[in-house]
């Protein structure tokens, strides 16, 4: 879910700007600003991919005024850049769907934290999880944290969102539900699909552009 429109009012929107700043200065922060710099080939795939999450996120829905909803895709870019870039990359396509007036400027920070920061958050956190509980194998990391991460990732950045606007007085409780929340695992499923079959065309043809995905561990070893 993302803001579209100026429904947010009070001090909350400053707070949420500031609190999405402090995250974008510590992803610049742990950057790996000598391999970006160094690696033509990285910065394409880190451009392409931000120009292509921008395009995507120009496709949306929603029932309610200034409510969208649309794909994500913040689970490819994760595994594939990791953390740090994938904030960066979401942040630079989030700023250019805003640019064009499709996202609101006073929720920019609200956006940030429901539809980048925490998405990413859940999906590094499954791909550490799957790292240290599950086997090296290519049909589990592909299954748990492409389709089931995007899932997750999804899921909770929009039970976020629904949260804040709630307590934030924006719409009440049993319109959120019956407009959004009900709709939520039905966007699941194709989060997931989406981020699943964007990341198994990239692990067989091109594995070296997955940051995350070790090709020796998960497909020579086996």
């Amino acid at each position: 879910m993302s803001i579209t429109d100026g429904l947010l009012s009070g001090p909350g929107p400053l707070w949420f700007q500031a609190l999405f700043v402090l995250v974008l200065l510590l992803a610049l922060w742990r950057l790996p600003w000598a391999v970006l710099l160094g690696n033509r080939r990285l910065q394409h795939l880190f451009f392409g991919s931000t120009v292509a999450l921008t395009l995507l996120w120009t496709l949306r829905a929603g029932i309610s005024p200034g409510l969208g909803i649309h794909f994500l895709g913040i689970t490819t870019l994760t595994l594939m850049f990791g953390w740090d870039l994938a904030v960066l990359s979401a942040s630079l396509a989030l700023l250019g769907v805003t640019w064009v007036g499709l996202e609101s400027w006073q929720a920019f920070g609200f956006n940030g934290l429901c539809t980048i920061l925490l998405p990413a958050m859940v999906s590094l956190g499954i791909l550490r999880l799957v790292e240290a509980r599950l086997a090296k194998n290519f049909f589990i990391y592909l299954f748990c944290c492409a389709f089931i991460g995007a899932g997750l990732a999804v899921a909770a950045g929009g039970v976020a969102a629904a949260l804040l606007l709630w307590g934030l007085d924006v719409y009440p409780w049993e319109r959120i539900q019956q407009e959004y929340l009900i709709l939520l695992p039905l966007i699941m499923f194709p989060e997931g699909l989406l981020n699943g079959i964007l990341m198994t065309g990239m692990m067989v043809f091109y594995p070296d552009w997955i940051r995350t995905f070790n090709a020796r561990l998960y497909i020579d070893d086996q």
